[in-house]
């Protein structure tokens, strides 16, 4: 039997890279100091897939490389912005928050949301939670109000009308028809966000441009990077060229460009503040459009981009809550009540949403088949 002599060197070389993969998978398994969710109001799958494939799209394309794109299926709740936005920041099916619909909600639970909870997990000194919204109709934080009974008659049909005309976009406050001092009043509940808001650092809405978001949001980075933080960066500019000039059109495809755009800025500023390699940063979507037309009245095709290299399934609008709490270190098993979401490294039962609206009427269905007949499901989108 042939016998070697041990190379002094090979064997020391053996023993450092044994401890330098150790702490490498060692660091790998720490929470992220940071998370950041970038919000793509209204941004339609197939629209967006189809933007990737004409190279439209580089800085989410970029992201994704680094960790994973997968799909997400609306299977509960409205394809709406409340009940969107309420489904990705807390984990829950809208029987366990009451935000059902843009029309049929109520504040969500205090304490629900993922921003609570991490404040609650950390100390109220330990993270920045911080929103910056472009909508101010459905993800706002109005208080409980009282109003006149005709008043809110009003609002009612003109608010109906919009919705019927462009699906998705109306507001029609629902409230209890009730009496004071003889007068017959309407009592609005507060907008999902009340309680929430009021236990975050920073929540401002109605910011409407990409352009006011996304430099407020570069501030905060600026401010919070010395900090431990959970951003919630919301573009609305899709959305709302989607209800104007409707899905297949130049405006929208720009609105997505502008996305784009911005979360490459984001991601760039990360980089410089030197903290994008202690930040896991998703971008996520509340809910689609119809396909060629200006509303979402079922549209429940969205994504997750991700830097997460641990995301390895397509799921659902809950699941997105459930990762965000896994990856900062929460036992999920110690939330109460139990998440409806189940985060995207586990293994999960196929949830997917159903070609067709399980709610509508039968009228509904068929006019949704006959527009998807007309439309054509892989048709050519301008832009």
């Amino acid at each position: 039997m042939t016998r070697f002599k041990k190379n002094p060197t090979s064997a020391a070389m053996a023993i450092f890279l044994y401890f330098a993969v150790g702490a490498l998978l060692a660091a790998a398994a720490q929470p992220p100091r940071n998370i950041v969710l970038i919000g793509w109001d209204g941004a339609q799958r197939d629209h967006v897939k189809e933007m990737i494939a004409r190279n439209e799209l580089p800085n989410l394309v970029a992201l994704s490389k680094e960790g994973a794109m997968v799909d997400i299926d609306v299977v509960s709740g409205a394809t709406d912005t409340k009940a969107g936005w309420t489904q990705l920041l807390t984990g829950y099916a809208p029987e366990k928050t009451g935000v059902y619909s843009n029309s049929r909600y109520q504040p969500i639970p205090a304490g629900y949301s993922v921003f609570e909870r991490v404040e609650k997990h950390f100390g109220d000194d330990n993270i920045e939670t911080r929103a910056m919204i472009g909508k101010k109709g459905h993800v706002d934080n109005d208080p409980p109000t009282t109003i006149p009974y005709e008043k809110w008659e009003k609002q009612q049909k003109k608010q109906k009308a919009l919705d019927k005309k462009k699906a998705g976009l109306g507001n029609i406050p629902g409230g209890v028809i009730t009496e004071e001092n003889g007068v017959k009043v309407v009592k609005v509940p507060g907008k999902p966000w009340y309680n929430a808001s009021q236990n975050m650092d920073l929540f401002v809405n109605g910011l409407q441009l990409n352009d006011k978001v996304g430099e407020m949001a570069l501030k905060n980075l600026e401010e919070c990077k010395d900090k431990r933080f959970l951003f919630f960066i919301h573009f609305a500019e899709p959305d709302h060229a989607g209800h104007q000039h409707g899905e297949n059109s130049q405006e929208y495809t720009d609105a997505l460009k502008s996305d784009d755009e911005w979360t490459g800025k984001i991601v760039a500023k990360l980089k410089e503040l030197g903290i994008y390699d202690k930040t896991l940063v998703y971008v996520i979507v509340d809910h689609g459009f119809n396909e060629g037309e200006s509303g979402h009245r079922y549209a429940p095709y969205v994504f997750c981009a991700t830097n997460d290299k641990a995301v390895n399934r397509n799921g659902t609008r809950e699941d997105i809550a459930a990762t965000v709490l896994k990856r900062f270190g929460l036992d999920l098993t110690k939330i109460e009540p139990k998440l409806d979401g189940i985060p995207l490294d586990e293994p999960a039962p196929e949830r997917k949403a159903p070609a067709e609206n399980p709610g509508a009427a039968p009228g509904m269905k068929a006019k949704a088949k006959k527009a998807k007949n007309k439309t054509g499901v892989a048709s050519t989108k301008k832009g």
